[in-house]
């Protein structure tokens, strides 16, 4: 169970980055008509949802490369910990073969 809830988390990260991209240009944006005035309002509400797009597109990218940054770091680690470390190999007790 420990291993599913990892793996959910890591897998809904790009999509966690992606909302909160598009959270934060809304945030940040707010609306067309108060970025250009009510003039070209309409013209300018298609060039926002672009925008908005490749905010989420690019915080989706991120989340995807930190997602994978831990899952090999995790694997790598959890590898490390089922093999254990190598035994220190010290100087030939006495009676073995040398």
């Amino acid at each position: 169970m420990k291993t599913f809830l990892r793996n959910l988390v890591l897998c809904a990260l790009p999509v966690l980055f992606g909302w909160g991209a598009g959270y934060g240009f809304t945030f940040i944006q707010g609306s067309c008509g108060a970025m250009v005035g009510a003039l070209f309002a309409g013209k300018c509400a298609g060039r926002q949802r672009e925008y908005q797009a490749r905010f989420q597109l690019a915080g989706a990218g991120a989340g995807i490369v930190i997602a994978a940054t831990l899952v090999t770091w995790l694997e790598h680690r959890r590898r490390r910990a089922v093999q254990g470390t190598p035994a220190v190999q010290g100087t030939p007790s006495e009676g073995e073969p040398s």
